[in-house]
């Protein structure tokens, strides 16, 4: 690799951003991690063999993307800025064989990509703060599922990924992510570890695959709905939510009472207070009934 740049250098970065006349872009949510030790570290965590097929999603200049090359894995980057993107394919990477750059919106290429070529070996990135859970929750929908996800989020984001049933801070989104993956928290990154500096404390989670899922194939679409309903006013009992929700649109009230009775979930009980095992149930039944 002939691109040599020393990324935990602010000076330097400033230099190319002046030289390429670029600005930093809080549309993007862009901050460079400066910490090489960090860096290594996250890399570390994507258990790396030469030949495999690893995503990241919005490298900036690539300061990880230069070591994740390092591994000679097959690297594709998927960059929104015209700026960055210019400097990885003509600066940077340009004459790197295993790197491909698209341009673009990652929240729709990602999709096009996999829909195209399939799903990857690992997925990574420094998230922006305002898409972080958006990307991650795009490609699950789409049942992109490799075997491991390693992601640099804001440490509210983090936490609500890894929320257990009772949090405060579990949602359908922890829900959607703990059904295919094992989800932890590698380690937070104070926000001087970054420039410009974020106001937020930062989190590397890692989503390792589970085995089977949680939820079969076919009670997939059905049970994510019920999901989605039942935290959609999280202050209103599973009964209201269901009956109010999409679920309400597709069934009759009586048969949607039904279906929770024999789960034997209780009506009033709040979505924060479910596991997956009950959602499961709820959802099970309303699938029978469909039937």
């Amino acid at each position: 690799m002939s691109w040599n740049f020393p990324y935990e250098s602010i000076t330097s970065i400033m230099d190319l951003l002046d030289r390429k006349e670029l600005a930093m872009s809080k549309k993007f949510g862009q901050n460079f991690l400066l910490s090489k030790d960090v860096r290594k570290r996250i890399v570390n965590t994507m258990e790396l063999s030469k030949d495999m097929k690893v995503w990241e999603i919005g490298p900036g200049i690539g300061s990880i993307t230069s070591l994740i090359l390092e591994e000679d894995v097959n690297l594709t980057a998927f960059e929104i800025d015209y700026g960055f993107c210019k400097i990885l394919a003509n600066e940077a990477f340009g004459d790197e064989a295993k790197f491909t750059l698209v341009e673009g919106d990652a929240l729709k290429t990602t999709i096009s990509t996999f829909k195209e070529i399939g799903t990857p070996d690992v997925v990574c990135g420094n998230l922006p703060y305002n898409v972080g859970s958006v990307c991650i929750a795009k490609l699950l929908e789409n049942k992109c599922h490799p075997k491991k996800m390693v992601y640099t989020l804001q440490k509210e984001v983090a936490q609500r990924l890894c929320a257990d049933s009772g949090s405060k801070l579990y949602s359908a989104f922890s829900v959607l992510a703990q059904i295919d993956y094992n989800v932890s928290i590698v380690m937070d990154i104070n926000s001087q570890a970054f420039y410009p500096v974020p106001n937020v404390v930062s989190s590397v989670i890692v989503m390792n695959k589970r085995r089977t899922p949680l939820v079969e194939d076919e009670l997939r679409d059905t049970f994510i709905m019920v999901v989605r309903d039942l935290f959609s006013k999280r202050r209103k009992t599973i009964k209201n939510n269901l009956i109010s929700g999409r679920c309400g649109k597709l069934y009759e009230k009586e048969v949607l009472l039904e279906a929770i009775e024999n789960s034997g979930v209780p009506s009033q009980a709040r979505a924060e207070k479910l596991t997956i095992n009950d959602f499961k149930k709820i959802s099970k039944e309303l699938f029978s009934l469909k039937k």
